[in-house]
């Protein structure tokens, strides 16, 4: 059955927001949407929901989880995010980790969340591959976007008092991008002894990290301290890397050479204490700061640190605190989607994209209003003032 939404005010993201328009759903992607009511005859044999008096947008995206990994009431056995046994674990996939019933994924959809990159954590110089997944489905591979979208990388306090406390390499901050370092020409021995066809076997880590230095993924660096994102990027430059920030909580100190590199940033959690050294230039200001320097910024909670509930929130706290409405929502829908390389699929609102969509009965950045309505690949997950829960 194809959907019909008739919408209030329609915010695209790409484009203008606009009132009065409808959208249609079909096989699971947008195949129509503008301006204005269709006829009667359009709404044959279409499920109709009337959304006059309502917002819709495209379901948002929060590009730095650990949503379904670091599991929420299960105690010690749930955090799945760190394999500390070895520093460096590159070969690590998130896909294998993910518990779709983790009730994160629930508190995501009654929140307009549809999409998520969730990963390892930080304690391990280099943690592992990211994915990309949506947060409606019981089948962790039948919600996948893309695998892997980057390997995650951590630089500043996590890894060095996670193994340094046992006098364990790395103990300090050149230790951890010194092991980082080693490991990149290792895999760049290992790619040309693999192109020369001497290799007699496959070894799977040296095969993820082959996967980086091709730019076939970023490394996705978490980094709090403005010389840590340095770092992060000597890095990048030295292997020709692609690279995303993550975190990046003193990168306002460094926004004009954050432009220069052309480096991306998924800022956050914003709504978390100050408890370690990295996070004491914590600043609701940041996004804001980067934003205005030109940089794109993705909005993101760090979930469980923050919850995934609260990724709204982040922006309407990034808007109030002056980052301009258009790059608040942009924070939580095209930019993320971008940083993720997904936006060919989710992100705006527009013909041939997947059909995720949250209906809200005011504007997106208004605290008071409420997701009602949740629709993922075209279909509806979740509604507010009925049965449908997800």
């Amino acid at each position: 059955m194809e959907t019909i939404l008739l919408g209030g005010v329609i915010h695209p993201i790409c484009s203008e927001s606009f009132e009065e328009g409808y959208i249609i759903l079909k096989n699971g992607r947008i195949s129509d949407l503008g301006r204005g009511y269709p006829g009667e005859e359009a709404m044959k044999n279409r499920e109709v929901l009337d959304c006059r008096e309502k917002h819709l947008l495209p379901g948002l995206i929060d590009a730095h989880t650990h949503l379904g990994i670091l599991e929420e009431k299960t105690g010690e056995i749930g955090k799945g995010n760190n394999e500390t046994s070895v520093p460096l674990a590159p070969h690590l996939r998130a896909v294998d980790g993910v518990n779709p019933n983790d009730a994160g994924f629930r508190d995501a959809l009654r929140a307009g969340v549809t999409t998520v990159m969730t990963g390892p954590g930080s304690n391990n110089p280099v943690g592992g591959l990211c994915v990309a997944v949506k947060t409606y489905g019981n089948i962790i591979d039948q919600m996948v976007v893309k695998n892997p979208v980057g390997m995650k990388l951590a630089l500043g306090e996590n890894p060095m008092v996670t193994h340094g406390s046992s006098n364990h390499a790395p103990v300090t901050r050149m230790g951890t991008a010194a092991l980082i370092r080693e490991m990149f020409c290792r895999a760049q021995d290992y790619q040309r002894l693999r192109e020369a066809g001497k290799l007699q076997y496959r070894e799977l880590s040296m095969e993820a990290v082959v996967a980086a230095l091709d730019r076939e993924i970023p490394i996705r660096v978490h980094a709090h301290r403005a010389d840590d994102i340095v770092t992060a990027v000597r890095l990048a430059e030295e292997f020709n890397l692609r690279l995303v920030i993550e975190h990046g909580t003193e990168g306002y100190l460094i926004r004009d050479f954050l432009k220069q590199k052309n480096v991306a940033a998924a800022v956050g959690p914003l709504i978390t204490p100050r408890d370690k050294m990295e996070l004491k230039n914590r600043s609701y200001d940041t996004a804001r700061e980067l934003a205005e320097a030109g940089i794109k910024i993705a909005l993101i909670t760090d979930h469980p640190y923050n919850s995934i509930e609260h990724l709204r929130l982040a922006a309407i706290i990034a808007h109030q605190e002056g980052l301009k409405e258009k790059v608040a929502l942009e924070a939580v829908t095209c930019n993320p989607a971008a940083i993720l390389n997904i936006d060919h699929r989710v992100g705006t609102l527009e013909k041939g994209k997947d059909g995720d969509i949250v209906v809200m009965n005011g504007h997106p950045l208004d605290m008071d209003s409420k997701v009602e309505y949740v629709y993922v690949n075209g279909m509806q997950v979740y509604e507010r003032s009925g049965n449908k829960q997800p």
